[in-house]
């Protein structure tokens, strides 16, 4: 579980296939104290620590890397396929029971892929209206919390086809979100609560069906 607290960038150094699979290699000051098996948020994705590289191999900047195993189901159903050596990725270790929830609850289990509509500047911050499959749409609501690319986010506006949020210099500055352009595509993963709310629903509408059958 994480918040959707960015801690660190991490930059790819790696993008191997094997086997139909993918094995990427993710250089960033934090895996100085890998773990092998910890599982770490990448750009919104829980992956877990391969012990192939727990070695603490550094990248040419210098930074020890980590190696992460991506499955077929994964690269289908995130943007991580898209990665490339020198590509940005979001970082976040798992919460911890001292942890401070900044954010919101964050599984890492990607919903879908949304794509960047526009980017437009508003004062010093910038408003960011992403495209959704239609799939996600009732699981979003303004002033809801949204996780893109692991960077928990409030949604402003709610639209047909999407969303929009406003990004804060800050939020800019610590994140890879300063490299959104039209046409981007980003992982997303809606609020727990909207799952479970939709799930409750569902349960007492079928619950209902079976006593009006009795």
């Amino acid at each position: 579980m994480f918040t959707g607290l960015v801690q660190e960038i991490g930059e790819i150094v790696s993008s191997e296939t094997l086997q139909g699979d993918r094995r990427l290699r993710v250089s960033a000051p934090m895996f100085a104290g890998q773990v092998p098996g910890e599982s770490i948020s990448v750009s919104g994705v829980c992956l877990t620590v391969t012990p192939a590289l727990a070695d603490g191999a550094a990248s040419q900047a210098g930074h020890p890397c980590a190696a992460f195993d991506v499955s077929v189901e994964t690269l289908s159903a995130t943007t991580l396929g898209d990665l490339v050596p020198g590509s940005e990725v979001n970082l976040e270790r798992a919460l911890t029971p001292d942890s401070r929830l900044g954010g919101h609850l964050v599984s890492g289990h990607v919903d879908g892929i949304g794509e960047v509509a526009s980017v437009e500047s508003a004062a010093r911050s910038t408003v960011v209206r992403f495209t959704v499959p239609q799939s996600l749409l009732g699981y979003i609501a303004r002033k809801g919390s949204i996780c893109v690319e692991g960077v928990s986010l409030t949604v402003n506006n709610v639209y047909d086809d999407g969303f929009d949020v406003n990004l804060v210099p800050h939020t800019l500055q610590i994140t890879t979100l300063h490299n959104l352009r039209a046409a981007t595509r980003v992982n997303l993963e809606v609020d727990l609560i909207a799952r479970y709310v939709e799930r409750l629903v569902l349960h007492n509408d079928e619950v209902a069906q079976r006593l009006r059958g009795n």
